[in-house]
């Protein structure tokens, strides 16, 4: 059998950063602070059922490079978020290869999981580096294929809930 560009798998690409989430209780101190104070604006942010801002560079096509979130899955088990570094809840990268990277967590062993973004053609596949950081790599779904992101019970991403365990985490070397 042929490999058809249907049928072959792109390759596992990152294209560069593409955003930071913060965790915040005053949601309206931290969005002045980056738009009256950084110069970052304002840009349109999906419905995730709890309040934030995207926020972003002024230049023409700027993307929303600082996401901020309030309420939700930005509060911790005590009805709080965190302040200072643990305010900083992820790191996005902008990728291709939505599959190559599922094949790739699979063959490391690692536990990762999917997300669609509500009212866009984004797909989001969420893992932790051996730190704990969680990673979210984000895919423009045109180009990926079309079996779409697994959002079955255990595998769907929710946002605030923490799958990550240092005590299973596998080796990597």
């Amino acid at each position: 059998m042929t490999a058809t560009s249907e049928t072959r798998m792109p390759l596992a690409t990152v294209h560069g950063l593409f955003h930071i989430a913060i965790k915040t209780e005053n949601l309206a101190a931290t969005r002045k602070f980056w738009t009256d104070i950084i110069g970052l604006k304002e840009f349109p942010r999906p419905d995730f059922g709890y309040p934030g801002a995207w926020l972003g560079c002024t230049q023409p096509g700027g993307l929303a490079i600082i996401h901020v979130y309030a309420g939700g899955p930005a509060l911790g088990p005590e009805g709080k978020a965190p302040a200072g570094t643990a305010a900083i809840d992820h790191v996005s990268l902008s990728c291709s290869g939505y599959r190559s990277y599922v094949s790739r967590f699979k063959q490391a062993g690692l536990d990762w999981r999917e997300f669609i973004v509500p009212g866009t053609s984004l797909w989001q596949l969420f893992v932790y580096d051996p730190s704990g950081v969680q990673l979210e790599l984000t895919f423009e779904s045109g180009g990926e294929g079309e079996q779409k992101p697994d959002m079955s019970e255990g595998r769907k991403y929710l946002a605030g809930s923490s799958f990550f365990d240092k005590a299973t985490y596998p080796k990597i070397a």
